[in-house]
């Protein structure tokens, strides 16, 4: 008897080093944000495929792909007419990533939720959450925030904890995420559409690389929620100009 509690106890150490991993190397996971019961409703003339499996949002820790942009570069991307494709750049990102929950998205795995809808929570709440539950995922928001890239986000736009954790919040921590991946020199010729998606689905891998796959494709039972055909061309018809 004594070598199956061994056993069982390695089990248990093995799921709680996993748990720690995925929040906090500097490129983290998560478990699957909807239940593998109840599959993403897409439209039948895309090319997206159904919520079948996990998802992730992958943040660094403490840096991103680039170096961090100005402040100047996130106006302008707040700018007509960059302002609008943005805005569908984010939804697409969301579809991959959020589901129907949108703003007030919290990860499935979560088995003690935040005390109200994120929407309705102030950041520091949120903090206070995360600090609350240790031992369970904590991605939230519309774009699947993991608390290490929260935190650095928050610090890097100067918002004040006590400010509520609304979209416009959320919009602005993820245009960081988007100016982080290179969506500036996207905009200006500079990086061509394949290297952005790959850059965007190293942050997102609920989003495909151009394999096909999440980047994350198989850790912690990650992949991608839509097909490369359906990232592709949705991309094409924001930034066709």
């Amino acid at each position: 008897m004594r070598w199956i509690w061994c056993v069982l106890a390695c089990v248990a150490l093995i799921g709680q080093a996993a748990l720690a991993w995925g929040e906090a190397l500097p490129m983290a996971s998560r478990a699957s944000l909807l239940p593998q019961a109840a599959p993403l409703i897409v439209r039948p003339d895309t090319a997206m495929i159904r919520h079948s499996g996990p998802s992730l949002f992958a943040g660094r820790s403490e840096t991103g792909l680039f170096a961090p942009p100005d402040p100047e570069e996130l106006d302008a991307l707040r700018s007509y007419p960059a302002k609008d494709r943005v805005a569908r750049l984010r939804t697409l990102i969301a579809q991959a990533e959020a589901g129907s929950k949108g703003y007030d998205a919290v990860q499935y795995g979560a088995t003690i939720k935040p005390p109200a809808d994120p929407t309705q929570l102030t950041i520091r709440q949120i903090y206070d959450w995360i600090d609350a539950t240790p031992g369970q995922p904590h991605a939230i928001g519309r774009y699947q925030f993991i608390p290490p890239t929260l935190r650095r986000l928050v610090r890097q736009a100067g918002l004040n904890p006590r400010q509520r954790f609304t979209p416009d919040v959320q919009d602005q921590l993820a245009d960081i995420l988007l100016a982080d991946a290179g969506l500036q020199p996207f905009l200006a010729g500079e990086m061509d559409r394949v290297a952005f998606m790959n850059n965007l689905a190293k942050i997102w891998a609920g989003l495909p690389n151009d394999t096909g796959k999440s980047h994350y494709h198989g850790y912690a039972g990650n992949k991608a929620t839509m097909t490369w055909a359906h990232f592709d061309a949705q991309m094409v018809r924001i930034f066709a100009q």
